[in-house]
């Protein structure tokens, strides 16, 4: 007699599990948490060229690739054409939007550890 596994869905799962999505990052190709991944996806503009631009409420329309807030994952994901392969679309899309919205996150992270470093050194 084979034994067959038993569905997803009637298995007993780990309590200490992670609970939520589970997303690859396009750039490092490691798998997350979606919470701790942002979505892209790619836009035509009126001239006919994509664009691809961030989609902070994962609610915009079309296929979304996820990549981590990262500038490495970013550079990886340009230099290996993952967008294009990852969101299906042919060319060269415009990748600034991404790339800014990157450096704004860095940027405002390393202005709260400056403050929180500041805050805790004085008396």
């Amino acid at each position: 007699m084979i034994q067959r596994e038993s569905p997803a869905s009637t298995r007993q799962r780990n309590p200490g599990s992670s609970v939520g999505p589970v997303r690859t990052c396009v750039g490092c190709r490691k798998r997350e948490l979606a919470n701790e991944l942002f979505r892209v996806v790619a836009v035509i503009d009126g001239n006919g060229q994509c664009a691809v631009t961030v989609d902070t409420a994962a609610s915009l329309p079309g296929r979304g690739a996820w990549l981590h807030p990262d500038r490495q994952c970013v550079q990886v994901a340009i230099q290996r054409r993952a967008f294009v392969r990852a969101l299906r679309i042919a060319g060269s899309p415009d990748t600034s939007a991404v790339v800014e919205y990157v450096e704004e996150l860095s940027a405002s992270t390393a202005r709260s550890e400056e403050q929180v470093a500041k805050n805790m050194s004085t008396p």
